[in-house]
């Protein structure tokens, strides 16, 4: 075997390993990338329900005791850092409304669904 084909066989490796490696690390990059593009999109949708409950009229402060009594109740100990409102269904009329919250622990998160009714706000279910 001649020295250029040696030398070609050793560079086209080279290449060949080069290719793996930054194909490894663009698919680490994505993965990362989508993970955070996910979590600015959930931080972004919470923030449009927020603003679509404050334009009806909605009392966040009552919502949010509602959820955090239910999750005392139903989950009594359960130590949760955030609560965030992240669906608001506004049907016509006063009654029927729906609101979910997510609870999080960082681990853990626990979505709380509620409902409107004449006498106000009451939990449908906590999972």
């Amino acid at each position: 075997m001649s020295t250029l084909a040696v030398i070609l066989i050793a560079a086209a490796l080279v290449v060949l390993v080069l290719l793996v490696l930054a194909t490894l690390a663009v698919r680490k990059r994505f993965e990362l990338g989508v993970d955070a593009y996910r979590e600015h999109l959930a931080q972004a949708d919470s923030a449009l329900e927020e603003a679509r409950a404050a334009d009806r009229g909605w009392d966040r402060e009552v919502l949010e005791d509602v959820a955090r009594a239910a999750l005392n109740e139903r989950r009594p100990g359960w130590d949760f850092r955030t609560l965030d409102l992240i669906l608001v269904d506004d049907r016509p009329g006063v009654v029927e409304d729906r609101a979910q919250f997510r609870a999080s622990d960082g681990d853990e998160h626990v979505l709380v669904s509620l409902s409107r009714q004449p006498e106000g706000w009451k939990v449908d279910e906590v999972r």
